[in-house]
């Protein structure tokens, strides 16, 4: 098996076209290849060769570099003066000269390893040009098809590219198969040894905020803005939102007529997920009470220095504030910064008790309502006692 240089050059064209790479650096890749092949046919591997081919014709041309010197004791990498100076008439000792060669042909050995380089480079030279442009779409939203499941990790197929969806970025309870057209978030492109790898997601809050400023012209020129993103993909997300001119309701613009504008991102994420919209306040307590909307609160108690905050709401708004397996204060407490505690007017009044900051502290819910059943029980003993004692 020999290269033939002629078809190897037409190749070269073939190659770009079909790599999507630029000529020029396949045919460097070419170059450097047929270099490494000179150097095992003709010459030694510490000789400094560097190989031009042309496109038109197949032509190889191997260039040599080699010291000049008096007495020669390794041809490979030295030249005699005499010899040096028909090349170069003004030629001295302990400079380097190149010397021009033609090559035909390459040995077996030779031509499969120009082969394996070829390869080799071409796929870096390919991942390089990805890294490239993909760099420029990290924080951005684009469309994907979802290919192979692999366990936890979904793999997506972005054009030119593929990127890995791992559990942890994906819409918790969302099912994905391959051929599905998916919408992903552009996290990151890390560098591994098998070259760049593109990290996707589904499950962020800036995912979220994307969608929105699909939906919402309003962001492009500030009139609107989103202030701050809480999410559980796949659950609940809370979302502050806020209005640089006056009159402009947020709350209603990022809604929509209708719902239409949230109702298009809830159709993206999933029906499943359920979003709040809250209007964001400079002060803290204001906040609270929106960010734990639809609950009405009575009274919000701030410890600014821990960050905490207790929160004082109707009896029957108790299960509504703390929403379902807690969901509703947790995402308050991400989205406004303060560790929320939620207490109801009754155990305020009857069993609170001040800590040393003169602060309410929240008593045990669990242990208060089971001291109120155990007490309930054993009046009614007493009762039913007194009663068949009258008898």
């Amino acid at each position: 098996m020999e290269l033939d240089m002629k078809q190897l050059a037409t190749a070269v064209r073939a190659i770009a076209e079909e790599k999507n790479l630029p000529e020029e650096t396949v045919q460097e890749v070419v170059e450097q290849a047929l270099a490494a092949a000179y150097r095992r046919d003709y010459g030694d591997r510490e000789q400094e060769v560097r190989v031009t081919m042309n496109l038109n014709n197949g032509e190889v041309k191997a260039y040599i570099t080699k010291e000049i010197v008096e007495d020669v004791t390794d041809e490979f990498i030295q030249i005699g003066l005499a010899k040096a100076q028909v090349i170069r008439k003004n030629a001295k000792v302990g400079e380097t000269i190149e010397i021009e060669e033609t090559v035909s042909s390459f040995g077996r050995v030779a031509a499969q390893t120009a082969k394996q380089v070829i390869l080799q480079r071409l796929r870096e030279a390919e991942r390089e040009i990805i890294m490239n442009e993909y760099e420029d779409k990290i924080g951005t939203v684009i469309n994907g098809i979802a290919g192979r499941v692999e366990g936890n990790i979904v793999r997506v197929e972005l054009g030119k590219a593929q990127g890995i969806m791992p559990k942890s970025e994906q819409i918790q309870g969302e099912r994905y198969y391959p051929g599905q057209r998916l919408k992903v978030f552009l996290k990151d492109v890390e560098r591994g040894f098998r070259g760049p790898q593109l990290v996707v997601s589904r499950g962020n809050t800036q995912f979220i905020e994307w969608l929105f400023r699909a939906e919402v012209p309003e962001m492009e020129n500030g009139a609107v803005e989103i202030k701050g993103i809480a999410r559980e993909a796949g659950v609940r997300s809370k979302i502050a939102v806020s209005s640089t001119v006056p009159g402009v309701d947020p709350v209603g613009t990022f809604v929509g007529g209708h719902g239409t504008r949230v109702n298009a991102v809830m159709s993206e994420v999933g029906e499943q997920e359920k979003i709040d919209i809250v209007v964001w306040d400079d002060d803290p307590s204001a906040f609270i009470t929106n960010a734990l909307s639809p609950t009405k609160v009575t009274k919000v108690t701030l410890d600014d220095k821990n960050k905490k905050a207790i929160v004082m709401v109707p009896e029957d708004q108790l299960s509504i504030a703390i929403g379902k397996s807690g969901q509703n204060v947790r995402l308050a407490s991400k989205i406004s910064g303060y560790e929320i505690d939620i207490v109801s007017e009754q155990e305020s009044k009857t069993t609170g008790t001040k800590d040393e900051s003169g602060t309410t502290s929240k008593p045990a819910l669990r242990l208060k309502k089971k001291e109120q059943l155990e007490s309930s029980l054993l009046d009614a003993i007493e009762e039913h006692g007194t009663d068949t004692n009258k008898s």
